[in-house]
């Protein structure tokens, strides 16, 4: 933080509670966006407040390095480039920028310093924004490689829908069953199951309502969730398994040989996979969730009608209770 000051004005200096003012606006702000701060004495480049990161980078306190030059606190070097910077800006009286690059302590170091001359009290001082140009190069490049991966992710989903939809038994927009493939799936799995004694789990998801913000965006940002969704029901169902969507907002997962409990400790990690996604359209992200319905066969129902009416009473039951959770359907006893 900045040293307290001497409250005695003087004749031509800036009155100190202005400068003190000015010093303590400024160290909060830069301490929030992480950047270091010097603001300088215009007429000898002396520092009249270091915060702490810019200290730091000198090796010395704040207390310290308040009053010394950039000769005192830098090698001879980059206080002279420091140097010719200020008076370039000082010279120009408008907000300037430069990069700095040098080496310190065996690391090389790059940084780029906003200058902004300020009068104040019939005096110049000299404002220095210091950032550092590795952080913002790492936030880039996060940004990169996750633009990266979203365009990797539509170039996947297209070539899976332009395949699936060759072959006509896939949703193109997913890549999930069509309704009527799914149909004959969950028949053949009735049938299966009583022939074998073998359970299997019917599950129901409907995407709860959208915010505002992502109904304004339109069909578009409807169509990325579809993907998102395509996406992540094949990557929570085996190659046993089925799943497909009714419509715009109902999907539909048969999981072979699972049951109730198995199926619900799939579903809510599902659940949670699908409140945690990020999805980007046009620089915006966009969020959702879906309630889910659970039934079982034969725990729940005895044919292919009942574990379908049984897993949608499920589905009405999480609407209910607000979306973004599992229901479970009632296990039928004495019958």
């Amino acid at each position: 933080m900045p040293t307290p000051m001497d409250t005695t004005d003087t004749p031509g200096q800036p009155k100190p509670w202005q400068a003190l003012a000015l010093a303590n606006g400024l160290h909060a702000w830069t301490q929030q966006q992480g950047l270091l701060l010097g603001l300088k004495d215009a007429r000898n480049g002396r520092y009249v407040m270091v915060n702490e990161a810019l200290a730091g980078l000198a090796g010395r306190s704040a207390t310290a390095a308040q009053g010394c030059t950039d000769a005192e606190l830098f090698d001879a070097t980059l206080a002279q480039a420091l140097r010719t910077a200020d008076q370039t800006a000082l010279a120009q009286q408008a907000a300037m920028t430069a990069e700095h690059r040098f080496d310190l302590q065996g690391e090389r170091r790059e940084f780029s310093v906003l200058r902004v001359p300020t009068e104040l009290g019939g005096e110049t001082l000299l404002c220095c924004i210091w950032q550092d140009m590795a952080v913002q190069r790492q936030r880039d490049g996060q940004m990169k490689a996750a633009l990266d991966q979203i365009e990797r992710e539509q170039k996947a989903n297209q070539a899976l829908r332009r395949e699936m939809s060759d072959q006509g038994l896939r949703d193109a927009a997913t890549g999930l069953a069509t309704p009527a493939h799914f149909e004959d799936q969950l028949k053949r799995e009735v049938d299966l199951s009583n022939r074998e004694h073998r359970e299997f789990a019917l599950v129901y998801l409907a995407l709860d309502e959208l915010a505002p913000r992502v109904q304004a965006m339109g069909r578009q940002a409807l169509e990325r969730i579809h993907e998102a969704m395509g996406r992540l029901l094949r990557g929570n169902t085996r190659a046993m398994d089925a799943s497909c969507r009714i419509d715009d907002r109902h999907f539909a997962v048969l999981l072979s040989g699972v049951g109730l409990a198995t199926a619900h400790s799939r579903m809510e990690g599902l659940r949670r996979q699908v409140a945690t996604q990020i999805l980007v359209l046009n620089g915006q992200e966009i969020g959702f969730t879906v309630g889910m319905g659970v039934a079982s066969f034969p725990h729940t129902a005895h044919s292919q009608e009942e574990v379908v009416q049984a897993c949608q009473s499920a589905l009405d039951q999480a609407k209910r209770r607000g979306g973004n959770c599992v229901a479970l359907a009632s296990i039928r006893f004495g019958q």
